[in-house]
């Protein structure tokens, strides 16, 4: 997740390829695949396709995907590498200077049957909802029947079709077969062969036994159990029946009852890799609310900000607009628009001035301003030079309008503002006697004085 603006911006824009899905895929979605990857991923497929079904569809953003979502933009990228880790879409990408783009290809889940048979997808699922829960989807969703009393008879395609003119090329149809074998993305050429097969004699286990799906049959069920090409020898030999052939029920069936017998009784369980990463930052929790704040700034979409900071009500239309613009058509990071809108309401009376606004945030753009903390570092040492560009927009607005220009107090920004604590009160009700005239200073240092934290 390092240098996450590298990878993804809310300003990217993305198509959709879509396959054709039915409801029977959407159940599949959320039995099988929601258990693996959370709910999460299985809402932005959910989102995509409804967004793919759209006859006019016209390219989105990943801004659009954050408020819909309400995801942060960190979020909606682990969901998609997700997906796209479990194979339900591909991703791919086109730069264009300073732009880019993402096409999104949706692939429709696996079918139950073929599902279950998978090495990796069936333990992971057995490994998440327990076996009882396990037992039940395979008697919803696989029809059992006894085909080892039957002798199949189906005809092939190039027993019923003959080409014309020419034969199809042997290395084409090798080729056609294992690109269809490959369900979800995984190297098993990534496994050492030649080292498994070094110390298997050909008497022993003749090479013809390695098809292209036993090998990856191999390599997966190594990853699983975290074998080496060694321990899969002996399991090799295992699996191996008396006309020299390996099942795939046999190869699967040695491989846990030699994880049993040499390293654990209990299955295996998978983890995904980036929340590893993101385990070892919630170890460095904030220590003060300043690091709270920064990491709520950093994790929120502008919009709710907005309304946190208005008391939960709905920010009028220019607001978001100005918030989106920065992020879409200036390419900011959200973590520095979250600090610019709030830096500049809690210093212009709850305001948001578009040109004083631009102002800023182009200085920040071209000081290469990338998180929330760096934002509010250079808000704080540039504060006099701010509130004199603040004072120089109010004169022009005042004079266009033919008003004297007035007196202006600089009030010191707070280090935590008062909203952040108050974002998920109820509001009050209000109070209908005479308006009485705040004390902001007063107010200010009763809120540090409670938090023990001192004034500058």
């Amino acid at each position: 997740m390092v240098h996450l603006y590298k990878e993804l911006q809310p300003k990217d824009h993305f198509d959709i390829i879509l396959p054709h899905l039915s409801s029977h895929d959407r159940q599949l979605l959320t039995l099988f695949y929601q258990p693996l990857t959370g709910p999460e991923p299985i809402s932005l497929y959910l989102t995509l396709w409804a967004e793919g079904e759209d006859p006019q569809k016209e390219p989105l953003t990943h801004y659009y995907l954050m408020n819909v979502l309400d995801m942060p933009i960190g979020k909606v990228f682990q969901a998609r590498i997700s997906l796209e880790a479990i194979g339900l879409l591909r991703s791919y990408r086109k730069d264009d200077g300073e732009n880019r783009s993402f096409l999104y290809e949706l692939v429709r889940p696996l079918d139950a049957e073929t599902f279950f048979q998978d090495p990796l997808l069936s333990m992971f699922l057995f490994s998440k909802i327990g076996e009882h829960a396990y037992r039940k989807l395979r008697k919803r969703f696989i029809n059992r029947f006894d085909k080892e009393s039957y002798r199949e008879v189906s005809r092939t395609f190039m027993d019923v079709y003959k080409p014309v003119h020419t034969n199809v090329p042997q290395e084409f149809i090798e080729h056609h077969v294992e690109t269809n074998k490959r369900n979800y993305p995984f190297y098993y050429e990534q496994f050492d062969f030649d080292l498994l097969q070094a110390g298997l004699s050909e008497q022993l286990i003749p090479s013809r036994v390695f098809t292209l799906e036993v090998k990856e049959w191999i390599a997966k069920l190594a990853f699983l159990y975290q074998l080496s090409p060694l321990d899969m020898q002996k399991i090799v030999i295992l699996a191996i029946d008396d006309e020299m052939r390996i099942s795939l029920e046999r190869l699967k069936k040695a491989a846990a009852d030699y994880y049993k017998l040499t390293v654990s009784k209990e299955v295996p369980t998978f983890e995904k890799t980036f929340e590893t990463d993101q385990q070892e930052e919630n170890r460095h929790q904030p220590a003060t609310k300043e690091e709270e704040l920064i990491h709520y700034l950093e994790t929120t979409p502008p919009i709710q900000v907005l309304r946190d900071i208005n008391n939960g009500k709905e920010p009028v239309p220019s607001s978001v607009e100005l918030a989106e613009d920065l992020i879409l058509k200036h390419g900011m990071p959200v973590g520095v628009v979250n600090v610019l809108l709030e830096y500049v309401m809690l210093t212009t009376d709850m305001k948001l001035p578009r040109k004083y606004v631009e102002r800023i945030a182009d200085h920040w753009m071209r000081k290469n301003v990338r998180t929330a903390k760096e934002a509010m570092e250079l808000a704080r040492t540039e504060r006099d030079q701010y509130m004199k560009w603040k004072l120089e927009n109010e004169a022009k607005k005042s004079s266009a309008a033919g008003y004297k220009k007035p007196s202006h107090k600089i009030i010191r920004e707070e280090k935590v503002p008062d909203w952040f604590y108050k974002r998920n009160e109820p509001e009050p009700e209000k109070d209908n006697g005479p308006s009485k005239e705040i004390n902001f200073e007063e107010e200010r240092r009763k809120i540090l004085q409670k938090l023990g934290v001192l004034d500058g």
